[in-house]
């Protein structure tokens, strides 16, 4: 077997092309799934049983089917009801809810990293609940989180690919074009694989920095803390 470099030539810019939409899909469903998910674990924490069966049901009926049933159900089920969705913003919209249910239970886990009695001392001076996770169970919780945040976001980068079955342009689509016109899967495949390794290595890698910075960040407010009285003004701002 040797390998054409004129698959390359011809279908690098097609793959370029389809690693642009990757990106735009993943870092939108990303950044969507990243404001929802605390919310969510919030909701699965929660001392309301309505709000916690809530959030459990849907964490759990995302999480135990498939992905890329999902992305049928949305796109032709809609479909089906005479609704019609754009394929871009359907996949951008399954992502996203395929993202909030995994990121959920990687910001419930780091709650609850936090010792609770962290939390009930907060509650025990006169803080609110909310106050008390932002201003004491967040901060501490970020060590834990960004770990895992990386791989779950890495693995929403290649779910990505799922969405050429709704006609989504992204690199496994545009991959299964180049090799209906070139009939080489091996150069394309091949291609495509270091172009999704390369983005996930860059999220990885980026991940990583900012785990760096927090540590380093919590370091230097520890020392200052300590160098400083206790500020017990828990007045909402």
């Amino acid at each position: 077997m040797t390998f054409d470099s004129s698959v390359v030539s011809y279908g690098l810019p097609l793959l370029l092309g389809g690693l642009v939409n990757t990106v735009l899909f993943s870092l939108s469903a990303i950044a969507i799934a990243l404001m929802l998910a605390p919310v969510v674990a919030v909701g699965r924490l929660s001392t309301r049983p309505s709000l916690r069966w809530m959030a459990t049901c849907y964490v759990e009926a995302i999480r135990n089917t498939p992905f890329l049933v999902q992305a049928f159900l949305f796109f032709y089920g809609l479909a089906a009801l005479g609704i019609r969705v754009d394929a871009g913003v359907a996949g951008i919209v399954t992502l996203s809810i395929f993202g909030t249910a995994t990121f959920s239970e990687s910001f419930r886990g780091a709650i609850r990293s936090v010792p609770l009695g962290q939390l009930e001392s907060a509650r025990a001076v006169g803080m609110s609940y909310r106050l008390a996770l932002q201003r004491i169970v967040f901060p501490q919780m970020w060590g834990y989180l960004i770990p895992s945040l990386a791989n779950q976001a890495t693995g929403i980068i290649k779910e990505c690919s799922v969405l050429s079955v709704i006609t989504v342009p992204e690199v496994a689509m545009a991959a299964q074009f180049v090799i209906g016109e070139t009939f080489a899967p091996a150069e394309t495949y091949a291609m495509a694989a270091v172009l999704y390794w390369a983005l996930t290595s860059t999220v990885t890698g980026l991940m990583s920095l900012a785990n760096l910075w927090l540590t380093k960040r919590r370091r230097q407010n520890l020392a200052a803390s300590l160098g400083s009285p206790l500020e017990l003004d828990y007045t909402e701002a």
